[in-house]
């Protein structure tokens, strides 16, 4: 085997590893947002304290992933094709980390739901909505695994549907608050849970459009669809970071 042929099998052997440690990534957020939902329905705290210990082990495969890709650009000084690879990569799994946090802080939230009494319907509705976005995240990483842009572009153009979805259970929370101010409270936690979601779905969307970037060499030029129209959205925007760990 001459050199050139050994850097390019040592190459792809790397590709390979990043790509599995990102396709671990990718189910272990999966499962975060699952349990987290179910925690929030069920109330099962232990559950939910689960999902919080859960997400040190996402952030250090996002610190591997780092590393891994860092040691490629420097030993294998890949091509133009394959440098937009690494970057996507990393760009994915900062998005998958940053979904990984929205499922920590919606079980951090559920633990204090859990000692307010029930809202009708909430938490189905979240679990709805929860599947969609789990769901746009799954299709968004199948895309990059199998470089299919059309799926990618599917994605993208489904988060239209998550921010329909945000848009009516805030109209539900806000006519519970309205209808009985002792509701008021819980409404605001049930809020900040669904905006975190549809942030889940925003970043899904995000790693679709680095599957593009990465299949066709251009990143989408124009604006994917956005319904989120409510009032509280910049302010939730803006204080969901303070129910974020350090």
């Amino acid at each position: 085997m001459d050199r050139r042929q050994h850097i390019v099998t040592a190459f792809d052997r790397d590709l390979e590893t990043i790509e599995a440690l990102l396709a671990r990534m990718g189910g272990l957020v999966e499962a975060a947002v699952v349990d987290a939902i179910r925690a929030l329905e069920t109330r099962d705290e232990d559950l939910a304290e689960a999902v919080r210990r859960g997400d040190k082990a996402i952030d250090a495969l996002e610190e591997q992933i780092d590393v891994e890709t860092a040691r490629l650009i420097a030993l294998r000084a890949p091509t133009a094709s394959d440098l937009r690879y690494v970057l996507a990569t990393m760009k994915i799994a900062a998005a998958l980390e940053r979904c990984g946090d929205y499922a920590k802080n919606l079980a951090r939230r559920s633990t204090v739901l859990a000692q307010m009494p029930a809202i009708d319907g909430a938490s189905g509705s979240i679990r709805r909505m929860g599947d969609a976005v789990r769901l746009q995240m799954k299709n968004a990483l199948d895309a990059f695994i199998q470089r299919d842009e059309a799926l990618a572009e599917r994605v993208r153009l489904g988060d239209h549907d998550v921010d329909q979805m945000y848009n009516t259970l805030f109209r539900e929370f806000l006519t519970h608050m309205m209808e009985d101010p002792r509701n008021i409270t819980a409404c605001m936690h049930l809020h900040f849970i669904a905006k975190n979601i549809e942030r889940m779905g925003d970043h899904a969307t995000s790693i679709a459009e680095q599957v593009i970037y990465l299949v066709t060499g251009n990143l989408p030029d124009d604006e994917r669809p956005k319904a989120d129209h409510t009032a509280l959205a910049a302010h939730a925007h803006k204080q969901e970071g303070a129910w974020q760990s350090p």
